[in-house]
């Protein structure tokens, strides 16, 4: 005969029975499940058709992307390296946006990026340039590139050149200003501008001499792999990133031919720049979620992204296609002084880090992550436990201590996100939602469900 103690139910549906369980010792494992809706049970019966395809399609797709090996290569500057970049393009984050339905934060970097190409002397008149045509707004994402938060990119910018030297595509992604009144979450003003242009003219050559040193690319892939065992995750984490290559580039950086106060101002920026790392983990893992792009019936999705105004979802099955509705309210810790109102809805590329296993993915492996974004070290925990039922595979080179080194949850499936209906954890910094103010906070995400089941009836049409 058992004791009650020994006993353990899962309960889902309707708790009728939770609390007389609860009363005589029985632990009850509380299970938030409910029988899909018809539109959903409608929704999986159009891809269950293709269920051996997609199968076969997956298999491919996580094949090539456990496959990828991302390195840095270089340091380049946007106008040489991004097909179409002309002295009037500006990159964002995001599925494509106009202007006129930019948000705060977009808005402020945009200006803020006209200012510094020179295309405008104050903010009223490179607001005017952009709402009447003087200015081409593309997607990061649509030119191999990736930008944290407004992720603007224009082309004077300085950029890291990250490479898959398994297959041989490459991603772009800025150098990560610091925290604070910085560019990506908006900010603008003269304090701005000066840091923008030292990257360019101090930070961008001092590295590019300083890997030219190297005798060889960086491997990404080992650094992120290790950061993780020291207590990253990939996203709002990158302490031990930062420091590990920081450790790379320091006996090079000393060798440069550059004067010394220059080079002691680099390696004072990068030492108190804890997201110095996070512009390389993020083309890093474009570089591995590209690999599945336009693998026709997968169900695997290869970007998330915001623009501040909506989220974007692309699947390996339908390509460069956009699946979007509005962006998402971030919740979490707040600088003082300022309240939810404040915050600016979802926007950044960053969520890359999520699509393969990283990020709100990997929180498990980040326990102090939650001093930065809210909640306690077994909520990140249980938040990655629950991110293996909507993945198809686990990540062989991110693995995390915590879960007996198990390999972080890779491979989001559409499919698996819609019939559960799980959404992807991500977690974020918070914008203020006024241009020219910069980040507020950080917190946790999700995304609206809708995308998903757009991005499953989008698929269902192409088998």
């Amino acid at each position: 005969m058992m004791l009650a103690a020994e006993i353990r139910v899962a309960m889902a549906g309707v708790g009728l029975f939770e609390d007389e369980l609860t009363r005589q010792g029985v632990h009850v494992d509380r299970v938030d499940w409910r029988p899909p809706s018809n539109e959903v049970v409608g929704l999986l019966g159009r891809v269950s058709v293709g269920l051996t395809q997609i199968s076969i399609a997956n298999e491919k797709a996580l094949a090539l992307m456990k496959a990828a090996h991302p390195f840095l290569v270089g340091v380049g500057t946007a106008s040489t390296l991004i097909e179409g970049m002309s002295k009037r393009t500006i990159l964002h984050a995001g599925p494509p946006v106009d202007w006129i339905d930019m948000g705060g934060p977009m808005r402020g970097a945009v200006i803020g990026a006209a200012i510094y190409e020179g295309l405008a002397l104050d903010p009223d008149g490179a607001a005017k340039m952009a709402a009447t045509g003087g200015l081409e707004f593309v997607s990061c994402h649509d030119r191999s590139a990736v930008g944290p938060m407004a992720g603007v990119v224009s082309a004077s910018m300085p950029m890291w050149i990250v490479e898959n030297v398994t297959h041989g595509n490459r991603a772009f992604c800025t150098f990560n200003e610091g925290l604070g009144r910085v560019l990506r979450y908006g900010a603008f003003d003269r304090e701005v501008q000066d840091r923008l242009h030292w990257m360019t003219d101090v930070l961008a050559p001092v590295l590019e001499s300083a890997i030219g040193h190297l005798g060889g690319p960086i491997d990404l892939r080992s650094i992120i792999a290790e950061s993780l065992e020291m207590g990253d995750e990939g996203h709002n984490r990158n302490r031990a990133g930062t420091l590990l290559m920081l450790r790379r580039l320091a006996p090079h950086l000393v060798t440069v031919d550059a004067p010394s106060s220059e080079i002691a101002d680099v390696l004072r920026f990068i030492s108190i720049n804890d997201h110095f790392f996070l512009n390389l983990s993020m083309p890093a893992a474009k570089t591995i979620a590209d690999m599945a792009e336009g693998i026709a019936s997968s169900s695997i999705v290869t970007a998330m992204a915001r623009n501040g105004t909506e989220f974007g979802l692309r699947i390996a099955g339908t390509g460069k296609k956009w699946y979007t509705a509005p962006a998402s309210r971030v919740t979490g810790l707040l600088f003082p002084g300022f309240t939810e109102t404040d915050g600016s809805p979802d926007i950044g590329d960053s969520t890359i880090t999520e699509t393969v296993g990283l990020g709100g993915l990997a929180m498990a492996a980040a326990p102090a992550i939650v001093g930065f974004i809210g909640g306690t070290p077994a909520d990140a925990l249980k938040t990655t436990e629950a991110m293996y039922d909507i993945t198809l595979s686990e990540n062989p080179h991110f693995r995390i201590p915590s879960l007996g080194f198990r390999g972080s949850p890779f491979g989001i499936d559409i499919r698996r996100v819609v019939g559960l209906g799980v959404l992807p954890v991500i977690n974020t910094g918070i914008a203020h939602r006024e241009p020219g103010v910069g980040q507020i906070g950080a917190g946790l995400v999700v995304p609206p469900m809708e995308v998903f089941a757009a991005a499953v009836a989008g698929l269902a049409d192409t088998l």
